[in-house]
């Protein structure tokens, strides 16, 4: 560990920057924490007051929902006047102090205002602390792993330490275990100060871009995959509660996924060498199909379900990488922010608002098998529409590497 913030910490833009990257590796570690209590554990607050699987899923799509508007909006501040500390200052004040909500907000409607608000604020975090870290990267992006891998233990800290909590306190203490990570991430962007930006922004068009197939192809193909994540990231953890597993083993089988998503990061200066990205994603959409079949029907046995998790590091690090990589090649310079906002509200927006939408709706008629056999389809369909552009992106891939060697 002491390695990686010494690599982080020689990943710093210029050496006069005064943004140094243990804090950037400190952030992501916090926003993370904040994930990995909130992921597993808060469907189960809204269950134990008395939300219904409908309402769980609904409340839980609006703030997926406003992951799809907000982030391009705070991307757009960010890209014309520079302000990506700034705005990451005040995006996580909003978050810390709209989430205060949930601690009188009980009912339905009181819920869904709370989360929307809360959803505008959080979708900021990660298109304004990616962009910081990628500029400082520049052209070293399989070292971005370095970094990146302390969210996920954060992650790993918050899943273990708030299932082993758990288990020993009330359910309600999980409002402050979200909110704790949140107040350190506001806390350490106020550390940080934005890199000077010139009296006239550059302002770059980035909607042509996007008419490119290629583009549409890993887009489209993102929204099918974090959709299919949709029912493991609203109702796994009901699941396996239902199933009769602990908080602890919960805890256990999400801290498992996010190992093998941290061996997947330290190793990306290795494999984002040596493999193409557009086969990267063709091996992680595979491996999706496979996880999701087997979370669905293999919930009684410990042993695939300890399986299908470590293929995380597929359906989630290697993808995300991948796709990050080809996104940061085509959409440079003062279009960073905007690019890398659309693949997360478009991905994880979209997508993720579909998921748990629809596994809301079928989690109570289907039932639980048949809505990740659901979203086992819904990885297929990504892999068929990679699969269909898969000499496009080849290409593609190869003349923006080229471009950057240039």
């Amino acid at each position: 560990m002491r390695q990686s913030f010494a690599l982080a910490a020689q990943l710093a833009v210029p050496t006069s920057d005064p943004n140094p990257y243990r804090r950037l590796a400190t952030i992501y570690f916090a926003f993370f924490a904040f994930v990995g209590v909130f992921a597993p554990y808060f469907g189960l607050y809204l269950q134990a007051i008395g939300q219904t699987a409908w309402q769980i899923g609904v409340l839980l799509s609006l703030m997926q929902a406003m992951r799809i508007v907000a982030p391009y909006l705070w991307a757009m501040l960010a890209d014309r006047h520079g302000w990506r500390r700034r705005l990451l200052a005040a995006a996580s004040a909003g978050a810390a102090l709209v989430f205060c909500g949930t601690f009188v907000a009980t009912s339905f409607a009181g819920l869904a205002i709370v989360l929307i608000a809360f959803g505008f604020f959080t979708s900021a975090t990660m298109p304004l602390v990616e962009s910081i870290t990628l500029a400082g990267l520049r052209e070293r992006f399989e070292r971005y792993g370095g970094v990146r891998v302390w969210g996920s233990i954060g992650f790993i800290a918050a899943v273990l330490g708030g299932g082993w909590l758990l288990d020993r306190v009330a359910i309600e203490s999980v409002l402050w275990m979200i909110l704790a990570p949140l107040v350190v991430v506001f806390a350490l962007a106020l550390t940080l100060r934005d890199m000077p930006v010139g009296s006239k922004p550059v302002r770059e068009r980035i909607w042509p871009h996007l008419a490119r197939p290629e583009v549409v192809a890993l887009l489209a193909a993102n929204i099918l995959m974090n959709a299919a994540h949709g029912p493991l990231y609203a109702f796994y953890s009901i699941y396996l509660a239902d199933a009769g597993y602990s908080n602890t083993a919960i805890g256990a089988l999400w801290t498992l996924s996010v190992v093998a998503e941290i061996v997947v990061f330290l190793a990306a200066p290795v494999w984002a060498k040596r493999y193409a990205a557009q086969d990267v994603l063709f091996v992680s959409f595979a491996a999706a199909v496979f996880r999701f079949a087997v979370i669905g029907w293999g919930v009684n046995s410990p042993a695939l379900l300890l399986l299908a998790q470590l293929t995380h590091a597929a359906t989630f690090g290697a993808c995300h990488m991948a796709s990050l990589a080809l996104v940061n090649r085509w959409f440079s310079g003062a279009r960073q922010v905007r690019g890398q906002a659309l693949y997360l509200s478009l991905s994880f927006g979209v997508g993720g608002f579909l998921g748990v939408v629809a596994s809301g709706a079928a989690w109570g008629t289907i039932g639980p098998a048949w809505t990740f056999t659901g979203a086992s389809a819904a990885a297929a369909a990504g892999l068929f529409v990679l699969a269909h552009q898969a000499r496009r992106l080849r290409r593609a891939n190869s003349l923006s590497a080229d471009a950057t060697v240039q």
